[in-house]
């Protein structure tokens, strides 16, 4: 199932598209104003794939499309992810843990096997499709620490995949600006981007309000901290440091 929105009609004198895997995350928001910044029309591909907050997720990715005025915005609900199962994301019977140690490098049970390879597939397609000269992910120094696939090799290697497999006239960049950052680096940059954090979700958890407790409201809420600035979404549990 698909959900396509055009929100500009195109020009003759347009600049290059890039496709921006958009999450509804704060992450992949900032990543999408990078694109804007480095002068992208900017197509965001937003897939649901059995997430648990996935409704809340799409609700974000759309509003933040809407914010950019961007070209188009495509939603893929798809279900391959779910069914093969293997993480705390899509599975009911795994529990999502708490945040124990943000520094602890063992893959987290919210790794999703293999999941970016399959959301830069259709990033492809859909770069190709529009003639898009970029994809830009927002996988950052901290995910690949947890994430294999989030790995700077990894990007480099799925480069290779796109140029041997798109049509000989094809150029696509695999972007993954924040690949060398920490979430706190793009917090600060984000800010002065001026990325309207409130629009994004984080949470592993739960759709409204965020948990405040697993990992990816954890690497939030410090990151905001440490830039000096409140997270402005609502917290289930705001830690005392993060108020």
């Amino acid at each position: 199932m698909t959900d396509t929105t055009t929100f500009d009609e195109p020009t003759d004198e347009q600049s290059p598209g890039a496709v921006v895997l958009a999450s509804g995350g704060m992450d992949s928001a900032t990543a999408a104003y990078e694109a804007r910044e480095r002068g992208y029309d900017l197509y965001l591909l937003h897939t649901s794939y059995g997430q648990r907050t996935e409704g809340k997720e799409y609700e974000c990715a759309r509003a933040l499309a809407e914010e950019l005025d961007a070209e188009e915005f495509l939603r893929v609900e798809t279900s391959h992810l779910a069914r093969i199962g293997g993480s705390s994301l899509t599975d009911d019977e795994i529990d999502v843990e708490d945040a124990a140690d943000t520094d602890d490098e063992e893959i987290p049970d919210t790794y999703v096997p293999f999941r970016n390879a399959n959301l830069l597939a259709m990033a492809v397609s859909y770069a190709e499709t529009n003639d898009c000269e970029a994809i830009f992910i927002g996988a950052h120094s901290e995910d690949f620490s947890g994430y294999p696939d989030c790995r700077p090799a990894f990007f480099e290697a799925f480069q290779g995949v796109v140029d041997a497999g798109t049509k000989p006239d094809t150029e696509i960049e695999i972007a993954a600006p924040f690949a060398e950052l920490s979430k706190t680096d793009i917090a600060d940059l984000g800010r002065d981007l001026g990325v309207p954090y409130e629009l994004t979700w984080s949470c592993y958890r739960e759709e409204a309000p965020a948990c405040g407790t697993c990992d990816a409201c954890a690497y939030r809420l410090e990151a905001f901290q440490r830039v000096g600035v409140r997270d402005p979404i609502e917290y289930e549990r705001r830690p005392e440091y993060a108020d």
